[in-house]
């Protein structure tokens, strides 16, 4: 047993009293800030936490990177990363629906009480994103990404878990609906795809869970938008 290290003592550390995002950039421009720190000032005035510095920091001029913005009640924090997630999934990836439910009061915003999605993405290992549920038995959210579902020919964004950044860009000037999506509305889906600043938007090629195995066809979006393509070097080889 060890001592507590000094300044881990806070309720950001031991109860994930805080608030975040993270932010895509390229050549060290963040992209999307706006959405990002509109949904940041959201969730700190939930929490009762500072409001969130809005002036960036000078970033290194990474290919592509992950800024985090974190707000606790001391201010905010920030760090920067490369983003490197390798070749890109030419058919698509594979989802778990989980057995994990979200928080019902936080489940619409990024804090550090992560557990859940954490929890997800165990349960769902080895497939690429595990999807969490609401106690009512909805499709809210992924671990890591926010789902885009089509059903019907429809596109419905899942209402009740984290408002996705990417996927609202992705969605801006597209027919789409957002509302509850049972998990007995799943094996009507046609199409589906995870959204988020890791990943770009990027299609699901099979969908598993209790009782459910779905194929579903392999569709990348035709976008060059450098928010919502697989982050490669080269952009000539990128298949989205």
């Amino acid at each position: 047993m060890r001592a507590l290290p000094e300044g881990v003592d806070s309720p950001a550390w031991l109860h994930g009293e805080s608030a975040f995002t993270t932010v895509r950039t390229r050549h060290g421009r963040p992209l999307l800030p706006d959405a990002h720190l509109a949904r940041l000032h959201d969730t700190c005035a939930f929490l009762g936490l500072p409001v969130p510095q809005t002036v960036l920091p000078d970033l290194d001029i990474l290919p592509w990177g992950l800024l985090r913005l974190t707000v606790t009640a001391s201010g905010t924090f920030w760090s920067h990363r490369p983003l490197t997630p390798g070749l890109p999934p030419v058919g698509g990836v594979d989802v778990r629906l989980t057995g994990v439910q979200v928080h019902p009061q936080l489940g619409v915003h990024k804090t550090g009480n992560y557990v859940p999605y954490r929890l997800a993405a165990q349960q769902a290992a080895p497939a690429f994103e595990g999807w969490l549920t609401d106690a009512a038995g909805h499709v809210v959210d992924g671990s890591r990404t926010s789902p885009l579902l089509e059903l019907d020919g429809e596109l419905v964004c899942p209402a009740g878990g984290l408002p996705g950044v990417t996927r609202a860009a992705f969605l801006a000037g597209r027919p789409h609906v957002q509302r509850a999506v049972s998990v007995t509305d799943l094996p009507r889906m046609t199409g589906a795809w995870l959204c988020g600043s890791g990943v770009g938007v990027v299609p699901v090629r099979r969908l598993d869970g209790p009782g459910l195995s779905l194929e579903l066809p392999v569709r990348w979006p035709q976008t060059t938008d450098d928010a919502l393509v697989w982050p490669e070097d080269d952009p000539a080889t990128s298949t989205a």
